[in-house]
């Protein structure tokens, strides 16, 4: 461990080793965490590495600026980035999701990152090889391991509808168990993946919960201008949703909705696999938008235009993550309509926070009747929209999210 040689009292100074699949320039899903955690210590004086792939993510193509790079270490506030190529499926079968881990894998393994001896090795989960890099990278160097669940490939893989699901979800949780067993310590985004981290052969006593932040920031323009932008008229009722259009998400049922409730405009923003089967499904559907991200800058603001924000997922398996979009959506200050497993992680965060309601997931007839009934009750729809701000300071701020996982890092070192 190298030390800064500071006053008695001065935190050492580290290097540290992140491992994680997406990295800003994306800026959803988990990339902006594992962003602002590599920034965060940086800042704070550490010597600072990220092993991650190009930027890809939520498209599912690359980044054009990185088309033809194989390999590339740059510096990005302060932090080194060593990227490795790697395929990206443009569709989602238990096939393609393989190759993608295998040609992550492969180039983490044939070409490490020059970092020199880490003292702590860091990893977000999924993906799969991310993991595996991240073990095999602190067994290496024989420095502790921490891997951080965002969710669990095994049980994503059927979520997700992926053709072979079955057959890639046995396979990666044995991958997981591997990767979980060999950690010093193992955090996890919600109390809902420790039960299950316990059954791949992790003792309790090793886990810890780990919350993620919201990584945007309360937007202070004004709805009304925000709305007149987008063309959103101040007398109709907007339902967005934005983020990942995949298979999990089961975005159909917002398309559904639409159809049932013509004076509610449902706008889907985002990319995805799934997106252009769901621009063809809203065909001819007049109150239906699909839209691509926000800019950063702008994001906060869409989200707080919005009269209700969605989140949705299949119904056909219990789904115990937690979407990332919830912290920003929560911070937004609108109310959140969840079609949601009323047993899954999402559904346990909206009812913690007070901020939302709960329908049947795949179910339009009982999320049009939830809109309506907001749209119907200013009142209720702006208290519920209130609680969301205040679930973010109170547990949520990325000032105590930062704090929990150098916590991780202290006590993996024995601190």
């Amino acid at each position: 461990m190298r030390h800064s040689g500071g006053d008695k009292g001065t935190a050492p100074r580290r290097r540290l080793l992140l491992v994680s699949t997406n990295y800003a320039p994306e800026h959803a899903g988990i990339g902006p965490y594992a962003t602002q955690i590599a920034e965060h210590w940086a800042a704070g004086g550490h010597e600072t590495h990220v092993l991650t792939g190009m930027p890809h993510y939520p498209a599912w193509r690359i980044d054009p600026s990185y088309a033809g790079v194989w390999r590339r270490t740059e510096l990005r506030a302060g932090v080194r980035v060593h990227r490795r190529r790697h395929t990206v499926p443009p569709r989602q079968t238990a096939v393609s999701r393989a190759l993608f881990e295998a040609s992550v894998l492969a180039h983490g393994l044939l070409s490490p990152p020059r970092t020199g001896r880490p003292d702590a090795v860091l990893a977000q989960l999924p993906s799969l090889a991310g993991g595996v890099l991240g073990a095999r990278l602190a067994a290496r160097h024989r420095v502790p391991y921490i891997p951080v669940v965002q969710d669990l490939m095994g049980a994503a893989a059927v979520q997700s509808g992926i053709r072979g699901g079955s057959r890639a979800a046995a396979l990666a949780e044995r991958a997981e168990a591997y990767v979980l067993r060999r950690a010093t310590l193992v955090g996890v985004i919600h109390e809902t993946f420790v039960a299950r981290v316990t059954a791949m052969g992790v003792a309790p006593g090793r886990i810890r919960v780990v919350p993620n932040w919201s990584h945007v920031r309360s937007s202070d323009e004004p709805r009304e201008r925000t709305r007149a932008r987008l063309g959103w008229s101040p007398e109709q009722t907007v339902v967005l949703h934005s983020g990942n259009m995949g298979l999990k998400q089961g975005l159909e049922v917002l398309v559904e909705a639409a159809r049932r409730a013509p004076e509610v405009r449902f706008v889907l923003m985002g990319e995805g696999s799934r997106r252009a089967a769901l621009a063809r499904l809203a065909a001819g559907v007049g109150n239906v938008d699909i839209l691509p991200p926000a800019a950063d800058d702008e994001f906060p603001a869409v989200l707080a235009a919005a009269d209700a924000l969605a989140v949705t997922q299949r119904a056909s398996v219990l789904d115990m993550s937690v979407p990332s979009k919830l912290t920003s959506y929560f911070a937004a200050g609108r109310p959140v309509v969840a079609a949601v497993a009323a047993e899954g992680g999402a559904a346990r965060e909206v009812e913690r926070s007070g901020a939302g309601v709960l329908v049947a997931p795949e179910d339009p007839e009982s999320l049009v009747a939830a809109v309506r009934k907001l749209a119907g009750d200013p009142a209720l729809a702006d208290a519920l929209g209130a609680e969301g701000p205040r679930h973010v300071a109170a547990h949520l701020s990325q000032e105590a999210g930062l704090a929990r996982i150098d916590a991780l890092i202290d006590e993996a070192l024995g601190g």
